[in-house]
């Protein structure tokens, strides 16, 4: 058997129901000290080092969450093949 629920609803009023915190104002205090950060970088040389300097464990962490994100997103590949092939 197999139950599907849609709820539609906000961003916001999906993190309350799950009981996660507003994370809005850290966000915005994020992004703005990105976007100051990036006004001096004028080549991609600058930007690569500044990268290497935000990133946890360096270039290592940095590879780590790659391989982690194109792992996520195979296997979401194959969860949609999965359905498609179902229907």
């Amino acid at each position: 058997m197999k139950v599907h629920i849609e709820i539609d609803c906000t961003p916001e009023e999906a993190r309350s129901f799950m009981g996660l915190p507003d994370v809005g104002k850290a966000n915005d205090i994020y992004v703005d000290m990105m976007s100051k950060a990036m006004k001096g970088v004028t080549n991609t040389d600058q930007l690569q080092e500044y990268a290497k300097q935000l990133a946890p464990m360096g270039q290592a962490g940095f590879k780590l969450f790659q391989s982690f994100m194109e792992g996520a997103n195979a296997a979401r590949s194959q969860s949609d093949k999965k359905k498609s092939d179902e229907d």
